[in-house]
């Protein structure tokens, strides 16, 4: 009876075996070749070994876009973390007029990278944004503040916005989080006398344990390959202000046309994702899968 459902485990982690062989491991050993090659995608290839990784490691300009890269993670979790656990726990609330509200929060989330960075370029347009226009209103700024155009606020705004665009996502899983806790326990603290942050941060935000760890994961992972929103807001620049790691291998790639070295940004990538899901689910015990309510 064991070998038999031992046998039908096996079977049933076939297709995402396959799914997994196709699109993930087969792309990344095609990349992990690519990055021995001196190749502009048209002339022939020449083989160099791990020349390309030993410029890319050598090249400050690959540490800055690592660097540029952990900004955009740690501004990314620090906004989006407790606005979308906040909302979550809002929205997972009885009262109807929260579902009327909800409509307006997850707007967002339906618009592409692409509309969005197109929309909110124009909004903060310096000469004729709508921001920018607001700002001059009430007596802030001079009116033409470039936002997109100078080092000191780019990388901001664009946080900002991946921040604004993805909270909707991370406020759906805090909201069905929160709707899988049990209602005996709130009505045990509301016997006792419990205060609502006393029921916030001694059940909602323990219960939201490994919510909270599945949103990070996803935050800090997804963080790696933003490439579309900051292309269209700000091509990386002005400068290299914004040129985070994933926009970095599309200049070496497709613009410089090397191949060799753009695939050794892939790869790193790949394995920075691969290894930071690792430590985070080794560390807050999240593999482990025990209950949450274990023990009452």
């Amino acid at each position: 009876m064991q070998s038999g459902m031992t046998w039908q485990r096996w079977t049933m982690m076939i297709p995402a075996a396959v799914f997994f062989l196709i699109f993930a491991l087969i792309p990344m050993l095609i990349a992990v070749y690519y990055s021995g090659l001196q190749w502009n995608g048209i002339s022939n290839p020449q083989w160099i070994g791990l020349a390309n990784w030993s410029q890319v490691l050598a090249n400050g300009e690959a540490v800055r876009a690592i660097l540029l890269t952990i900004e955009v993670m740690i501004g990314s979790w620090i906004i989006q973390t407790p606005i979308s656990l906040l909302l979550g726990v809002f929205l997972a609330g009885p009262q109807k007029h929260r579902s009327f509200f909800g409509l307006f929060y997850f707007l967002p989330l339906l618009f592409s990278s692409v509309a969005v960075g197109v929309t909110w370029s124009y909004i903060l347009n310096p000469n004729f944004g709508i921001v920018n226009s607001i700002l001059q209103g009430i007596g802030l700024g001079g009116g033409s503040q470039n936002w997109l155009g100078l080092p000191g606020t780019a990388m901001i705004v664009v946080i900002i916005l991946i921040s604004w665009q993805f909270i909707p996502f991370h406020t759906l899983l805090y909201q069905g989080g929160v709707k899988q806790i049990p209602d005996s326990l709130y009505e045990a603290a509301h016997i006792d006398g419990a205060k609502p942050w006393h029921t916030f941060f001694f059940i909602t935000l323990p219960q939201l344990k490994y919510t909270l760890i599945s949103s990070t994961v996803l935050i800090l992972t997804g963080s790696l390959t933003y490439f579309d929103l900051i292309y269209v807001l700000t091509d990386g620049g002005p400068g290299t202000s914004t040129s985070v790691l994933a926009m970095d291998m599309y200049q070496q790639a497709f613009v410089n046309q090397n191949i060799g070295v753009g695939s050794v940004l892939a790869v790193i990538l790949a394995l920075a994702g691969i290894i930071l899901s690792i430590v985070l689910l080794r560390t807050t015990g999240f593999t482990r899968m025990e209950s949450q309510l274990e023990g009452m």
